[in-house]
């Protein structure tokens, strides 16, 4: 026979269900404070300085519907782009992705244009997520061997500056 004991006090375990409803309002209570953070939410486009001397009109559409967004001073900033943490992410792609290649400012010295035909033959460019998030950017093969050829023609190539540096 059991006795009941007063003093005696019951350990009281959360329950699963608690434990995930406590996660969950401290994960919505952590997105909505993020928000607060400035970082990412500046979409002001810097102006355009100038264009390369693209070799046809068809590179220029194929690169500006494929690349344009993080290669230029052009970018179409989606909804997302406007919610932390997604809108960080989007901002260090961008800065990145003008750091290495930016056609809005052409001219400018550290420009990475020579390899831009390589990275999209190779499949490095564009990033894996960006084409189901920007289904316009998807090529056919034909228009990604397009842009491939238009940009070797408009940039030249790392080969290019090396059988150049070879003959010197």
């Amino acid at each position: 026979m059991t006795v009941f004991q007063p003093h005696l006090k019951t350990s009281r375990r959360a329950s699963p269900r608690r434990i995930a409803t406590n996660l969950l309002i401290t994960l919505l209570f952590g997105l909505l404070a993020i928000q607060a953070l400035p970082f990412g939410r500046n979409h002001t486009n810097p102006p355009v300085l100038a264009e390369p001397a693209w070799d046809s009109a068809t590179t220029r559409v194929l690169f500006m519907r494929a690349c344009a967004d993080c290669h230029s001073n052009e970018t179409a900033w989606p909804w997302y782009s406007s919610v932390a943490p997604v809108s960080w992410l989007v901002a260090r792609d961008v800065v990145e992705g003008r750091q290495k290649l930016n056609i809005s400012e052409w001219g400018r010295a550290e420009q990475e244009a020579d390899d831009a035909a390589e990275t999209v033959q190779k499949g490095e460019m564009p990033l894996w997520f960006y084409i189901p998030l920007h289904p316009e950017a998807a090529l056919m093969p034909i228009e990604r061997e397009q842009l491939i050829a238009g940009l070797t023609a408009t940039f030249g190539g790392e080969h290019d500056d090396r059988s150049r540096d070879a003959d010197s």
